[in-house]
């Protein structure tokens, strides 16, 4: 039986893909179990991961089959299950960027809210018909997707069913990057090595300080901004690599300007 969830190690970038094209990789019970160990694998070993999927579709959402069965209990310890496994990606030890293309449909766009890059080709839609299902999300997009685009648009989408297109959704903050059909994967993996180039502290201060900053008034925020600023400043990588900066010997993000 072929994995749900397949994981390739490409150098220093976790390859991770959701494996069930003929269900759209819906996300059933055993996807969210093979996804968290595929989660703490890459935390392990890799420096920034990708997430994608198999197909013609990233992920249309939760399995409905098996989620009609649950009855109440089962279905709040299911929630809260997508919300620690959805967590060891948002908030874990390396940076997730996801290659959207096809469906990126409910639960499937509550996963992707989690990663903290999202790249969409030209093909992707963005949808969340749990209204039209007679349900709610329940892998924290109320939190993650609502953030990222506001809660009026999330109320549209999920009172009307609207569609969005790439473009649509790139526009109101659904992805970072848009790209060409079939470019997703390659650019998102561009994107990871760059990412994970970078020293892992500051990574780390990125994905895990900066969204609490956020939920912090003006004086904490800057007060903890402060105390990461000085302990990743104060490693002996980080002057390892402030010294290569000032002598020549690291890549400029912006070229010098001609003599």
């Amino acid at each position: 039986m072929a994995a749900l969830i397949t994981y390739d190690l490409d150098g220093d970038v976790a390859v991770i893909g959701f494996n069930r094209p003929e269900k759209r990789n819906a996300i059933s019970d055993a996807v969210i179990e093979e996804l968290a160990r595929a989660v703490d694998r890459a935390a392990d070993e890799a420096r920034a991961a990708v997430l994608h999927g198999h197909g013609k579709h990233f992920c249309a959402g939760l399995d409905l089959a098996e989620h009609s069965e649950r009855d109440l209990i089962g279905a709040i310890r299911n929630s809260r299950r997508w919300h620690q496994v959805f967590d060891q990606i948002q908030r874990g030890a390396i940076p997730f960027i996801s290659a959207l293309h096809g469906a990126v449909v409910g639960g499937g766009l509550e996963i992707a809210a989690a990663t903290h890059v999202r790249v969409a080709d030209a093909t992707t839609k963005f949808a969340l018909p749990e209204g039209q299902r007679g349900i709610f999300v329940g892998g924290g997009g109320s939190v993650r997707i609502a953030r990222l685009i506001n809660h009026a648009n999330m109320t549209d989408m999920m009172l009307t069913g609207r569609v969005l297109t790439a473009e649509e959704g790139h526009r109101i903050g659904l992805c970072q990057y848009l790209v060409g059909a079939g470019e997703a994967l390659d650019k998102a993996k561009e994107l990871a090595r760059r990412a994970a180039g970078n020293a892992p502290l500051s990574n780390f201060a990125v994905i895990n300080a900066l969204p609490r900053i956020q939920d912090m008034g003006q004086d904490d925020g800057l007060f903890v901004e402060s105390l990461m600023s000085s302990i990743t400043t104060a490693t002996p990588e980080a002057r390892e690599r402030l010294r290569a900066f000032l002598e020549g010997r690291a890549e400029r993000l912006i070229p010098k300007d001609p003599a």
